[in-house]
């Protein structure tokens, strides 16, 4: 296989098909979200498009995404694609109280943009939002900033508006790659069907991202979240690396000290150049702050900074900023 190496910038509109939809439709889908869901729902208003995840009573994450909010009666999940059909399956057994129905739209696509975006969202009659988190609908299509330094864009349409448009969009590994590239050095971790049922949410620091409402009242797994966030007993976080390896880290690969003791796991990577790599990975938190030597495959680990702090950022706070209420 060639080796894929990504420019520092997404230069084209570009396919990701990492990515799905999963549509919660009907009268009761706001209730219904907000028993399952680390969001607050209501915040999800069309104009705001908080992250969420879901978890298991034990508190592990079994997705994490960005929530939409297309109409009154219908939110858009936007998750790995790996993801889809297991958390359609697990939330089936709870939608079957509410007069709410998940489908997993197969012809939707999603497109990242950054030099382009907007050609992009006028050929879809779209305002592109100009702050993080902020979204914009326009019939079958929606717009979503995505936070991080580098200016970008989620597009979520069908492929039959696309080709309406004459857009060009390409389906390339290159720049695929920078998108996800992109994602790390954000310090944005998207859950895979490999570490499922794995991870607190705070272990891919979600709340610093304004993932987590503290605010809000039940859901499945959240007696858990709050007890580890209000006792301080996240002993893992996400952490920001490099190294040096001709060779791709696989999901889930051990991170190790010289005494070859597991420390950490590598959640997402991407090859930067021939010889170096670009990751995110779980590590113990005492491993970080005694700044023990890691590796991995024997290769030195070196850490490099989150661009946000490791503290809860409510979503509230990030509704009312966006809204200029703050």
């Amino acid at each position: 296989m060639a080796m894929v190496i990504p420019s520092t910038m997404i230069t084209d509109n570009v396919r990701l098909n990492h990515l799905a939809a999963l549509d919660v439709i009907g009268a009761d889908a706001e209730k219904f979200l907000q028993g399952q869901t680390s969001a607050q729902v209501s915040l999800a208003d069309g104009e705001f498009a908080p992250l969420t995840c879901f978890c298991t009573p034990k508190g592990r994450m079994l997705a994490n995404g960005q929530l939409l909010r297309l109409n009154a009666e219908h939110f858009r999940l936007i998750l790995s694609v790996s993801l889809t059909d297991s958390l359609a399956a697990h939330l089936k057994k709870f939608a079957a109280f509410y007069r709410a129905e998940l489908i997993h739209d197969t012809n939707i696509t999603f497109i990242g943009a950054s030099k382009e975006a907007d050609t992009l969202a006028e050929s879809l009659g779209l305002t592109l939002p100009e702050q993080p988190y902020a979204q914009s609908v326009n019939g079958p299509s929606s717009v979503v900033r995505v936070a991080g330094e580098m200016p970008r864009w989620l597009f979520c349409t069908t492929e039959t508006t696309i080709e309406a448009s004459s857009q060009q969009v390409v389906d390339d590994e290159v720049q695929q790659a920078a998108w996800q590239l992109a994602d790390i050095r954000s310090g944005i971790a998207w859950l895979s069907e490999a570490q499922q049922d794995h991870f607190l949410p705070q272990m891919l620091n979600w709340e610093a991202l304004g993932g987590i409402s503290f605010k809000k009242g039940c859901y499945t797994g959240q007696e858990v979240v709050a007890r580890a966030h209000f006792r301080g007993q996240v002993k893992k976080r996400l952490v920001h690396a490099e190294l040096t390896s001709t060779t791709l880290p696989e999901t889930g690969a051990s991170i190790k000290t010289e005494l070859d003791k597991a420390m950490g796991e590598i959640v997402a990577s991407v090859r930067r150049d021939n010889d170096s790599v670009e990751l995110l990975a779980v590590m113990n938190t005492k491993a970080t702050e005694e700044a023990m030597p890691l590796y991995w495959e024997g290769n030195a680990l070196t850490l490099l900074p989150l661009p946000y702090a490791i503290e809860r950022l409510d979503p509230e706070q990030l509704a009312a900023t966006l809204k200029g209420q703050v």
